[in-house]
């Protein structure tokens, strides 16, 4: 759940509506949640339509912003943050989407700004 809510905070951050970006676990007996899972995103990127597209990028923006985007993660700052959001997560022993959320948004504001700037 972490990576999650850092990817999305990061598609946030560089103008990607996060909506594009889904994370479900389903095991290989669930075979209908899958298929539900699957067709449900389609039907969203359908109405999101093409990506940048629907952000009102052009195709190089859309590029250096996504470039933006993997170079912040790929930073070792960001790296050692996110690493120390999911010590924070562990110690509150709360496994909520909002609550790993938060605790990612607020140990890794900084060097995400910094990666981003």
């Amino acid at each position: 759940m972490g990576a999650d809510a850092l990817v999305q905070k990061v598609l946030e951050d560089v103008g990607i509506r996060k909506e594009r970006y889904d994370l479900e676990w389903a095991s290989a007996a669930e075979a209908p949640r899958f298929v539900e899972l699957i067709t449900k995103f389609t039907e969203r990127m359908k109405e999101l339509g093409p990506l940048g597209e629907a952000e009102g990028l052009s195709a190089d923006e859309l590029k250096e912003r996504l470039q933006k985007g993997l170079a912040a993660v790929s930073s070792q700052k960001v790296r050692i943050s996110f690493g120390n959001a999911t010590k924070a997560a562990r110690k509150d022993a709360v496994w909520t989407r909002e609550h790993i959320g938060e605790i990612i948004t607020t140990k890794t504001a900084k060097s995400l700004d910094k990666a981003l700037a």
